[in-house]
């Protein structure tokens, strides 16, 4: 019995994908890929710029001139890959419904919209699904009958269930924690059973009347005790307060994230560990993604590139403000922290401005990680240099970024994907410590 192959599909993608990721056309497996000319357009805006968006406008672009080069672009070209399909650029508007008179209004989404309908009905026997990271855009794809998915080829399945970092267990007895205080470490099994954790997962212990709070040191197969130590006048206030300082001063752990709502601490945390660790380090850099209002370029803003990115990382001077304030003006450590930013020891860095650079020695803690794509986040871990440590903090569940939402940012991406490794920790922040007042507001507004 002949088997009968199955019809591939005609994928059309967006400006949005593009600029999500460069290499979106060899995503596809078999099925065809095509690109409306109004897309090429909205990337010639984008292709200058130092922002993770032009790179990913150039690159595009680039590999279009590659496929190009013997090829009519308006035909299909097979894409370099025995399992992969093919790809064109759509350069017909003309459908037998219009979406620019439907929708009363001349825009490039329309334009789009068009040529995804134009080259449906080129192709009859085939299924053509616009892709694209505009949510607006999708539902008014399936209001015209023009079916339309989100692209989700760098996207987590599960973000309810995302890695947490920690375990609560419940021990027959205390005999176990007794020895944690009293010995280096006890081996794993004894604590989890034959079911090993993560590497350097965290553990709140309890057996009776006794608790303990604990990790998990892969290097030697231990559960080791973590002890509530301050970190620059900052002192831990519940147990993933405690955790986030451990996995911050391990120095066998060069890459940490933190998770949590806002008011959990993450950014205090990561700045009071860095200060404390400061004499192992170079230097300490900190940056957080700059997310414009109403989507304009810094450019607009009057001055240098100071003067520019200053209003964007004020919440990271207020930390530090925090953390001065627990010490007198007298005090050694709070005139220290004016002397590191004097001397540029302690150094806020745009993050469009890192790309190619290599950094050694570094402590490098990134706020507001949610806001960053994959492909951020991969960019910043591998400019780490020998001796460098890099800290990401982020709340998954406030995206300030068009086209990224829990599932497909960069911070839940990092947390999925290397969870488990031995050069990795994480640490969900559940508790909010601000005030009084700020967790009343998480909780009933």
């Amino acid at each position: 019995m002949l088997e009968i192959e199955p019809v591939r599909k005609i994928y059309v993608l967006d400006t949005s994908v593009v600029l999500y990721d460069y290499n979106a056309i060899n995503q596809f497996q078999e099925h065809d890929v095509a690109v409306p000319l109004t897309v090429l357009e909205e990337l010639d805006q984008f292709k200058k710029g130092n922002n993770v968006i032009n790179l990913h406008a150039r690159e595009f672009m680039r590999l279009l001139d590659k496929l190009s080069q013997r090829n009519d672009l308006r035909q299909w070209i097979p894409i370099n890959g025995a399992d992969k399909g093919r790809f064109r650029v759509i350069t017909d508007e003309k459908s037998t419904f219009d979406v620019e008179k439907a929708f009363g209004t001349k825009k490039n989404d329309h334009r789009i919209l068009n040529s995804a309908l134009a080259l449906a009905q080129q192709e009859p026997d085939r299924r053509v699904i616009l892709v694209s990271k505009d949510i607006n855009l999708r539902i008014k794809a399936r209001a015209v009958s023009l079916p339309a998915e989100d692209y989700e080829t760098v996207r987590i399945h599960d973000v309810d269930h995302l890695y947490t970092g920690k375990t609560e267990l419940e021990l027959d007895n205390g005999e176990v924690i007794d020895r944690l205080y009293s010995e280096p470490g006890v081996p794993v099994e004894e604590v989890v059973g034959g079911n090993l954790p993560p590497a350097n997962h965290f553990f709140i212990l309890r057996g009776g009347s006794k608790s303990a709070l604990a990790f998990y040191n892969a290097a030697n197969g231990r559960i080791e005790r973590v002890a509530k130590e301050p970190a620059y006048g900052i002192t831990p206030r519940n147990a993933e307060q405690t955790f986030a300082l451990h996995a911050i001063r391990n120095p066998d752990i060069p890459l940490v994230t933190l998770t949590g709502a806002a008011g959990t601490g993450k950014t205090l945390l990561a700045l009071a560990g860095a200060l404390d660790q400061r004499r192992e380090y170079r230097q300490l850099y900190l940056a957080r993604p700059i997310v414009p209002l109403s989507n304009k370029d810094l450019g607009y803003l009057p001055g240098d590139i100071k003067s520019k990115i200053n209003p964007y990382m004020q919440p990271l001077w207020d930390n530090l403000s925090v953390i001065k304030n627990q010490f007198s003006e007298a005090q050694k450590e709070s005139r220290r922290i004016d002397e590191l930013v004097e001397q540029e020891k302690l150094h806020i860095v745009p993050l469009a401005y890192i790309r190619g650079r290599s950094f050694s020695n570094i402590m490098f803690i990134v706020d507001e990680a949610q806001n960053l794509t994959p492909h951020e986040v991969k960019t910043i871990i591998t400019r780490a240099g020998e001796g460098t440590k890099v800290i990401f903090t982020g709340d998954v569940f406030q995206i300030d970024t068009p086209y990224l939402d829990a599932y497909s940012n960069g911070l839940s991406y990092l947390i999925d994907r290397v969870m488990g490794r031995p050069l990795y920790a994480h640490v969900n922040l559940e508790k909010g410590e601000r005030s009084e007042l700020a967790n009343l507001a998480s909780l009933m507004l």
